[in-house]
């Protein structure tokens, strides 16, 4: 056991002499970050899978906005905005994590493109807000809300260049039948503050 000790003792010391100990630190950091911003995306994934078509307009319900704001709340603004900006991505090359499996440019192209295309940015605005306001409860339910309106009204206003119609019959498709919808999950969102605060407190080394 003494033997074993000293050879601990050792390789720490010849760790810390040659920088790799820092190293090390730093490498095994990065994988955590990474794995949670990974995470994210593919939490974003599977609620997207949890959609339902409504006949009055082009625009599914998901449970995708909720993770949106989750990820800004949960990794910060900086690593909520990677997150989203790593989903929509991978949905841009091909892969099926949006609605229904589906992916391509097409879909970026498509009467839902301005809602996936603001993901990133309201990631970014939820967390900002969060942590200005404190993140606490009501700072996650106000940050929440600015960043849903944000992904509202990117994807309205897109939705009207494309269908050629007026920014106003483009909100009564794309805004109003969603509006009570996104404001329950703001709530949602809003609950959990010790799980985020756990999430973030997962070791980094």
């Amino acid at each position: 056991m003494a033997h074993l000790r000293k050879g601990a003792g050792v390789q720490s010391k010849v760790l810390a002499i040659t920088g790799m100990e820092s190293l090390t630190a730093g490498s095994c950091s990065a994988l955590v970050r990474v794995s949670k911003i990974v995470a994210f995306a593919c939490f974003t994934t599977i609620a997207a899978q949890l959609s339902v078509p409504l006949p009055f307009t082009p625009v599914p319900l998901t449970m995708q906005t909720l993770f949106v704001v989750m990820a800004g709340l949960t990794l910060g603004a900086r690593d909520g905005f990677y997150a989203m900006l790593a989903y929509v991505s991978l949905g841009f090359a091909g892969a099926p994590v949006f609605a229904e499996l589906s992916g391509g440019p097409h879909v970026l192209l498509g009467p839902t493109g301005g809602y996936l295309a603001a993901f990133p940015a309201a990631a970014l605005v939820a967390g900002w807000i969060s942590e200005k306001l404190g993140g606490n409860r009501f700072a996650a339910f106000a940050a929440s809300l600015c960043g849903m309106a944000l992904i509202l009204a990117a994807g309205a206003s897109y939705l009207s260049i494309i269908a050629g119609i007026s920014f106003a019959r483009a909100a009564s498709l794309g805004i109003l039948p969603f509006a009570a919808g996104e404001l329950v999950k703001a709530l949602i969102a809003s609950i959990p503050p010790a799980g985020r605060a756990a999430f973030r407190a997962i070791p980094r080394s």
